[in-house]
């Protein structure tokens, strides 16, 4: 049984994270989205709300989990979870030369691969902090977030 963990903050999750998660399930048995708190962040939702946003946007995928990853470091809540691959979806080159040196840390620390997926064009543009901008001076954001983000950012 393979098991990969998909990180991040997802404040809040799109379309990008989903199409990048709906992948990962084709390649891993198990995909845990793992929902992190980073308390240097200030978040615009807060861990429950990112989570129900994350469940409810998975719902479809088999063999999709939803978690919090906790205050530790990604590459414990890996060895915690029996997981050996990350999936880290990718934007541009800026994305892997910040992705990379984690990436090598990670394995040194855990023994866990990083797997890099390209994001799908109609998405490379997306990022939750330009989705939150824009929806705050009411642009239309819907071709990019799930219907439970788009309720809560456009009133």
């Amino acid at each position: 049984m393979s098991r990969a963990v998909c990180p991040g903050s997802f404040d809040p999750v799109h379309n990008g994270h989903i199409e990048v998660i709906s992948r990962a399930s084709r390649l891993f048995d198990e995909v845990i989205v793992a929902v992190s708190t980073n308390y240097s962040k200030k978040y615009r939702f807060g861990i429950d709300d990112r989570m129900a946003f994350c469940t409810a946007s998975v719902a479809h995928l088999p063999g999709v989990t939803v978690l919090p990853m906790g205050t530790g470091l990604l590459a414990d809540f890996c060895r915690d979870h029996g997981a050996t691959a990350l999936v880290k979806g990718l934007r541009s080159g800026l994305d892997f030369d910040y992705e990379l040196p984690m990436a090598t840390m990670n394995r040194h620390l855990a023994d866990v691969d990083t797997v890099f997926l390209p994001t799908a064009t109609e998405f490379a543009h997306v990022s939750s902090t330009l989705l939150k901008e824009v929806a705050s001076l009411g642009g239309d954001i819907r071709p990019f977030v799930p219907d439970a983000v788009l309720r809560r950012l456009v009133p």
